[in-house]
């Protein structure tokens, strides 16, 4: 698959700048969409904390993608525990988009909350009110075209494979009832060639590529000063 080159910032000394994801004007005051995307393991989630932690969670709201993995509870375990999880079709990003629509309209949204040991959707949601900024969260945000035709402002973290691995032993083992021998047999079944496919050309998509992760807090600081720019004239 292939996908179309489209100017972008990079973390380096040229700083950031915007691209074709900038704000919409005119009409009424409308939250800003913020997709941030890259390789599992690569730091994703710790850059959205640091902008939650300096913007505040009275301005935004996080959706992670991985909340919407479809419900495999029709299947028996050892069928659920073979699934490729990190190709497109795993997600119910048609919910996703019309989540965010909502979002950007104006209404509260219901997201699904999904058991990552059993890979099953439980009966409960989590229940995300619109605000300033949504921030979407996940490996494969920038590789649909629906997810992106919602963003004002597109991210990808990038780190090696190596550390990417590192991390997403140490995370499932921890968080999702895996072992190693497990963590590593999908990374290299799945999570390397999938990641080669569909995530790593999604990276043409990024207004602003961050190296190194979550680690690298002058390109995050970067990142929250342009929100920040963003989010001004929506406030005035």
């Amino acid at each position: 698959m292939s996908f179309p080159t489209r100017a972008r910032a990079s973390d380096g000394p040229a700083g950031s700048g915007l691209g074709a994801g900038a704000p919409r004007g005119g009409g009424a005051v409308r939250s800003l969409v913020v997709g941030v995307a890259g390789g599992s393991g690569s730091g994703k989630s710790t850059v959205v904390r640091e902008v939650v932690r300096l913007l505040g969670t009275d301005t935004v709201s996080v959706i992670q993608h991985d909340a919407y993995y479809r419900d495999l509870s029709h299947l028996p375990f050892r069928e659920r525990a073979r699934t490729n999880f990190d190709h497109p079709d795993s997600l119910e990003t048609e919910l996703l988009v019309r989540h965010v629509s909502r979002l950007v309209a104006g209404e509260v949204v219901e997201v699904p909350t999904y058991d990552f040991a059993t890979h099953t959707r439980l009966e409960g949601s989590r229940r995300v009110p619109p605000s300033p900024l949504v921030v979407l969260d996940g490996i494969l945000v920038l590789a649909d075209a629906g997810l992106r035709s919602l963003l004002d402002y597109s991210v990808f973290v990038h780190a090696e494979p190596k550390e990417r691995l590192a991390r997403r032993i140490e995370r499932d083992t921890r968080d999702r009832g895996r072992s190693p021998e497990s963590v590593l047999e999908q990374f290299e079944r799945f999570v390397r060639p999938m990641h080669d496919h569909w995530v790593e050309p999604s990276r043409a998509h990024a207004d602003m590529t961050i190296l190194e992760g979550g680690h690298n807090r002058e390109a995050v600081g970067r990142l929250v000063r342009t929100l920040s720019g963003l989010l001004s004239p929506r406030a005035g």
